[in-house]
């Protein structure tokens, strides 16, 4: 069980690994073949290698994996760390019962100091918010592998682009000239996504429609129903959670474009862990039921984690960075 001791060692190690963080980027040792023998590695940090092209780092050799006796967890910085650590008690439970470690939860304080607790090898096992995960991938050798899902193995969200079933519009190509309402300019959904995705698709915002801030997607799904706008991106987990509450009548409206689906918080493992050691924790991962926990009550509409892999299921967060002119570089990571 998790006692109050641990808690609040806990909170102890927050402060050490955060005062890491504070410090900056620190050198990590390099093996001979990451760092001399590699000849593919991609947007990896120079420590590590990826010869099989799965844009994660490979494990290095047998006799330099880890095999720590106690597993330090994190979950994304939120506002009351103190809370999460009470939240994710009933896993971190099942994660000792299945692996045989002790288990130490980090309530990490920014995406840096998670970042780098992993890179430097004091954090094992970590959940990096969606924008952040491609940074601890590249920087911290972090190898994704699931996410919170339904019971279906659907997971994340997607930029849904709706307009009125009577405007006449039923491609994109038909965007042209019209109004469309994006939400806000930091808006992944509702503003920087269309403005990576959609030139792909052969229109470009602001060069072929105009571009008019709605404030929220609510206002840009209800401006769209009234005829204030011709268009709108919008979160698909907003637009649904509309309908429940009879904000709108969705028949009113119809998609012309949906885009893959944007993932959530990725869980992740360093990748130098022992290989033994990383089936266990996948095996704590996909055989716990969030149903009746804290963790299932925190998280609605999620009832079990999912596999996922970086290469496939983050190509679409990879593609709006790159669109966006993004850089993993430390500085970049805020």
């Amino acid at each position: 069980m998790f006692s109050y001791a641990k808690k609040t060692n806990s909170l102890k190690m927050t402060t050490l690994l955060a005062a890491v963080g504070m410090m900056g980027f620190m050198a990590a040792p390099t093996s001979a073949s990451a760092a001399e023998d590699c000849v593919a590695r991609g947007d990896l940090d120079a420590m590590y290698c990826d010869m099989d092209g799965d844009l994660v780092a490979d494990a290095p050799a047998a006799d330099k994996t880890v095999d720590p006796d106690t597993l330090v967890f994190a979950y994304t910085p939120v506002e009351d760390p103190a809370v999460y650590a009470d939240i994710w008690e009933p896993f971190l439970e099942h994660l000792e019962k299945v692996t045989g470690k002790d288990v130490q939860f980090f309530a990490v304080q920014s995406n840096s100091a998670e970042v780098e607790a992993m890179r430097s090898g004091r954090l094992h096992v970590a959940g990096f918010s969606t924008g952040p995960t491609p940074f601890a991938v590249n920087l911290a050798g972090a190898v994704p592998f699931a996410l919170m899902g339904g019971d279906d193995g659907r997971f994340g969200y997607t930029l849904q682009l709706y307009t009125r079933v009577d405007s006449g519009i039923n491609t994109l190509a038909d965007l042209k000239g019209k109004r469309v309402a994006h939400t806000s300019p930091t808006s992944n959904s509702g503003n920087l996504a269309p403005r990576a995705l959609l030139p792909a698709q052969g229109i470009v915002p602001e060069k072929d429609y105009e571009v008019v801030y709605s404030g929220s997607h609510d206002q840009s799904i209800l401006g769209v129903v009234a005829g204030d706008y011709d268009a709108a991106p919008v979160a698909s987990e907003v637009v649904e959670r509309m309908v429940q509450r009879d904000l709108y009548d969705p028949n009113d409206v119809k998609i012309i474009y949906e885009s893959k689906p944007f993932p959530t918080t990725s869980f992740n493992y360093a990748y130098n862990l022992k290989p033994e050691l990383i089936e266990k924790i996948k095996e704590a991962f996909f055989t716990f039921d969030m149903k009746g926990t804290a963790l299932g009550e925190e998280f609605k509409g999620v009832s079990k984690f999912v596999p996922v892999t970086y290469k496939e299921d983050w190509d679409v967060i990879r593609e709006i960075q790159a669109a966006n002119g993004v850089k993993y570089t430390p500085d970049n990571l805020k």
